[in-house]
């Protein structure tokens, strides 16, 4: 399961996201999967890898892979600051670091304030949201990790 359910005081159920940054819009990845938040580090390229794939780290003395979250969903890659973290997800016993701008908080988002993402399928990033949550006022796209990383949820 990709989300972190919880029952509500109310008996209504809500989810719990990392909220992050690339560019200038605010995404959400579940709680659920994330393991770790890392400063970013020192990257060891590994040639004839795909384009968004950056190279892998040594975390504790496991080699774990790293992605450009910004590549993979068709965003110009930043320059690098001193706010960008990487976000080690563990899927289905891997690890796995995505690279993104700005890790600013967890945030709890209730289930029926999150609504589906209708698009014509030749937005690919279409497929890559959960749906859209409001969080006080503001709008965060919520994603699915395992479309975006081209895992199939067991």
């Amino acid at each position: 399961m990709d989300r972190a359910y919880k029952p509500g005081e109310d008996g209504k159920t809500f989810a719990q996201y990392v909220k992050v940054r690339m560019d200038k819009e605010w995404f959400g990845i579940s709680i659920a999967m994330v393991e770790n938040i890392v400063r970013l580090q020192r990257i060891t390229r590994v040639p004839g890898s795909e384009f968004y794939i950056k190279g892998v780290i040594n975390l504790r003395g496991k080699v774990v892979p790293v992605m450009s979250l910004r590549l993979k969903m068709g965003m110009e890659e930043g320059e690098e600051q001193r706010t960008n973290r990487i976000i080690i997800l563990k899927i289905d016993g891997d690890e796995i670091g995505v690279i993104v701008d700005e890790v600013r908080e967890v945030v709890t988002i209730p289930d029926e304030d999150v609504e589906k993402v209708y698009s014509e399928s030749s937005q690919a990033n279409a497929a890559y949201l959960l749906g859209v949550g409001k969080l006080n006022g503001n709008l965060i796209s919520l994603l699915d990790m395992y479309e975006v990383l081209g895992v199939k949820q067991q």
